[in-house]
Parts: C-alpha cells; sequence; structure tokens
C-alpha cells in the first residue's frame, strides 16, 4: 500500500499505463507496425548476391570508344577515305551524310596492368587499374538519339514512364539506411541529361523508389532547415499528427503513394542531420582528399565520387551520377581531354578507396554512356563523331564481376558487334543477377501483363564476366 507520497517501486512496474514494460511494448509494436508498411525495408533476392549496392558512373552524350577503349589502328590507316559501302548499307545516322569519311583515333592507346587492356592516354589514372575492371567492349542498343538512349539504357526502353534500374534495384532489396535515400543522384557537367528525371524515375513502380537528386554544396535538398518559430519538438508533433491521419487512410485505401508520403516525410525529418553529416567532408583525410582531387567547397563530378562512397557506407543501396559533357560533334579532341581531366581521376580513386575499405566486393561500379560514336567524321570536319548505336564500350569494376578482363569485340573500324555482343538487355540482366535476382522473375503486374527491367526480348546474363 501506499502512503503519502510514497510510490511504489512494484505499484509503478506492475500497474502503471506508462510502466517500462507498456513503454518497451509500445515502441515494439511501433517498430513492427513501421516495418509493415514501409516499402523500403530490406528484403532478400531470390538467391545469394555478389553485389548488394551499386554505383553508376554515367557518362551522359555518350563518349568516343573509339579515343578511349577500343583501339583500332585499321580506323588509323584508312583516316580520311570514304568507309566500304557495305559498312552503311540499311544503317542510320542522327546527322552524318554517305560522303563522311573515316576518322582515325585522336589519342594514342598502350598496353596496360598485367591484363594487358588497351586504353587511351587520355585515361591515365583508369589504366592503373587496368586489373580491376572488367572492360564490355561490344555493347549495343537500339536508340541513336540521346533522350530516348539514356532512357533506354536506365529503364530498358525507349519510352518513358518506366522504372529506372535503381528503382528496380530499390524495389528489389529495399534499403539499409533508415537516415538517407535508398536511391541517390548527383548530376554534374554543362547540364542534366537530356532524358532528365525519368532516367531515375520510378515508372509504374510506388515513386518511394525513385532516385532522389541531392546538390553536392551545401544542404543536399532545399529547405532542409525549419523556419523561424518551428523548433524539433513542435516539428515532431506535427509530423505524428500528420503521419497518424496518413497511417488511417493508408489503411483504409492501401494506396502505396500514401507510405510514400509518410516515408518521405520522416526521412526529411531525419535528413536534417543526416544530411549535413554526409556533405561534411572534414572528417576525411587530406590524401583521401588528393585521392579524388576534390576541393571540398567547390562542386565537382570528384566530390560526387567521395559522396557516392560516403552514401554507400552509410547505406543507400544505388547512387548513380550524371555527368552531361560527351557529345562531341566538334570540338573533339579539346573536349574529350577535358571531360576526361574532370573524370578519370576520380573514377579510378573510386575503385581504388572502396578497395581499400574492404567495399569493392560487394559494390558494383558501372561507367558508361548511352551509346558510342561513329567511326566517320560528321560533316565537313574533322573533328567529330555523330551518334552511333551498333558499338560502345562500357566497364565494370567489383560487385563479383571479373577482373582484368575485356569482352567481346568489334570490326577493324569499331562500326559494328562482331563477337560476344551485349545488348542493353544483357547488361540489365546481368546487373540483376549480381544483386541476386533472375530478372525474369523480378517483375510487377501492371496493365494486365507482369512488366520487367529486361521487357520481352530474349535477354541473356553475360556469365563470361562474372568472378
Amino acid at each position: 500500500m501506499m502512503t503519502g507520497n510514497e510510490i511504489s517501486r512494484r505499484w509503478f512496474m506492475r500497474d502503471c499505463g506508462v510502466g517500462l514494460g507498456a513503454i518497451a511494448l509500445a515502441d515494439l509494436l511501433r517498430g513492427e507496425a513501421s516495418a509493415a508498411n514501409d516499402p523500403l525495408a530490406e528484403k532478400r533476392p531470390h538467391f545469394p548476391a555478389k553485389a548488394k549496392n551499386v554505383i553508376y558512373l554515367f557518362m551522359a552524350g555518350a563518349p568516343s570508344h573509339l579515343e578511349m577503349f577500343d583501339y583500332k589502328p585499321q580506323l588509323a590507316k584508312f583516316d580520311g577515305t570514304l568507309p566500304p559501302a557495305e559498312l552503311l548499307d540499311g544503317y542510320r545516322a542522327a546527322f552524318i551524310n554517305p560522303n563522311s569519311k573515316l576518322l582515325g583515333p585522336k589519342f594514342p592507346f598502350a598496353k596496360h596492368g598485367q591484363c594487358g587492356a588497351e586504353i587511351s592516354e587520355l585515361l591515365p589514372h583508369t589504366a592503373k587499374i587496368a586489373d580491376e575492371l572488367t572492360i564490355v567492349k561490344a555493347m549495343k542498343t537500339d536508340a541513336f538519339n540521346h533522350a530516348p538512349a539514356q532512357i533506354m539504357m536506365n529503364t530498358g526502353s525507349m519510352l518513358f514512364g518506366k522504372p529506372s534500374l535503381g528503382a528496380w534495384t530499390l524495389y528489389g532489396l529495399g534499403s539499409e539506411s533508415r537516415n538517407l535515400p535508398g536511391f541517390v543522384v548527383f548530376s554534374s557537367g554543362k547540364k542534366g541529361p537530356s532524358g532528365g528525371s525519368s532516367n531515375w524515375g520510378s515508372g509504374y513502380l510506388p515513386t518511394v523508389y525513385q532516385g532522389v537528386q541531392l546538390r553536392s554544396v551545401g544542404d543536399p535538398v532545399l529547405y532542409l532547415s525549419n523556419p523561424n518559430g518551428i523548433d524539433r519538438g513542435v516539428q515532431r508533433d506535427s509530423l505524428d499528427a500528420i503521419n497518424q491521419l496518413n497511417q488511417m487512410r493508408l489503411e483504409t485505401t492501401g494506396d502505396p503513394e500514401i507510405a510514400t508520403r509518410i516515408n518521405s516525410f520522416e526521412m526529411a525529418y531525419r535528413m536534417q542531420s543526416s544530411g549535413p553529416e554526409l556533405m561534411d567532408l572534414s572528417s576525411e583525410p587530406q590524401h583521401v582528399l588528393d585521392l579524388y582531387g576534390v576541393e571540398p567547397d567547390k562542386p565537382s563530378f570528384a566530390k560526387n565520387c567521395l559522396l557516392a562512397r560516403r552514401l554507400v557506407e552509410r547505406g543507400t543501396r544505388f547512387v548513380q551520377l550524371f555527368h552531361e559533357a560527351w557529345d562531341q560533334h566538334g570540338n573533339l579532341t579539346k573536349d574529350l581531354q577535358a571531360n576526361c581531366q574532370a573524370t578519370d581521376q576520380a573514377c579510378a580513386a573510386l575503385v581504388q578507396d572502396l578497395k581499400r575499405r574492404g567495399m569493392l566486393d560487394d559494390t558494383l561500379i558501372i561507367w558508361g554512356g548511352e551509346f558510342g560514336r561513329t567511326p566517320m567524321v560528321q560533316g565537313g570536319g574533322d573533328d567529330g563523331r555523330d551518334h552511333h548505336p551498333n558499338a560502345f564500350t562500357v566497364w565494370m569494376a567489383g560487385g563479383g564481376t571479373k577482373p582484368g578482363v575485356s569482352y567481346g569485340e568489334t570490326d577493324h573500324f569499331g562500326f559494328n558487334t562482331i563477337r560476344d555482343e551485349v545488348h542493353v538487355r544483357d547488361l540489365h540482366a546481368t546487373i540483376l543477377h549480381l544483386l541476386g535476382f533472375d530478372h525474369n522473375r523480378l517483375s510487377v503486374k501492371f496493365q494486365g501483363l507482369n512488366q520487367k527491367l529486361t521487357g520481352v526480348e530474349p535477354a541473356r546474363v553475360v556469365k563470361e564476366i562474372l568472378a
């Protein structure tokens, strides 16, 4: 029995509605309810995965494979001559005409690493990590203009409205991070990609799976700070009330977009502390900043690469860096040099940094654009190449890929694939396989069909490039 102001410990534990047992139970139930309604909760793939994270270095505008990774001495030999007539039979190009002459490579190549990969002098840093790379030289796509080709490279279709590779990854695996988005996008270069935000959209998947574009200087997203007169307590109370109303509506309608809304409100609240911490590079040693070539107060592709590593460390599932600068219809020599100076060091540093930290084995890095460039010069000049869907190069590193391998081959002019062709669909199937998914089984019912990243055309996992 209690007397006066005395409160017995036994009574408090047994009878008080806010007793420790009740508090623990309520917290547990809240956690279970949150997990049940959390579309970003971690999920198991179809089979054990080699990669658990992806960093996609997207060189928007289409870098010339002929100046960077696909050395063609015959193209140099026949520089300034007309290509064989049969080569152009039935060929469609964006801007060149039948009288366009062959253009030899503008930069010398050399063999690098124990694997002997032929890499241009434009890429001295990438050349140093040749033995870490899986270079796929016989890529092919269906599109020859930027926007549809970028959309296809990222969603598997030239049509707008399909989920992106990052969205499928997040849908299939969920996110390890509760404090940062599971799919993050950065953009650098002259402008954003031609295909716009559809490159990282969620399509017919719930919008919680779309990419979140972050800035690389200042607050990662705008309006992250509270307005005057609103402190954390008031904000938390307001969010709790709004979330209760949204939760009631979600239970009534089952609309996944309401779950997206709840998630976005909570993510924004948590990012008020996690966002500035992500952007603060003061904890990075100077030798790491020097490795990437980062100036902390300046936006750059290099800084985005370092932020990508920091995001993956913090549980973000998919990070995509767009660098829109590679559309060299003219001024090829000068612009390629500038583009490679802006990206080469940081791309190589990302591979090296992840390996030093023991993260490369389960982080898949992908480098490449939406198509290649023609072996013919564009127009009447002598320093530009047109769009070319028939052959281009991508490279991958880590995440279960086979290092020190060059796979596939193009003809003497780098015009057509002649051995081990890899279509965009095959690349997507291979990436999903590395993430633990059968590309035919990772699907969503939409408009009466089981929709997939790889679509309805045949696609193969390129097992020859798997470790």
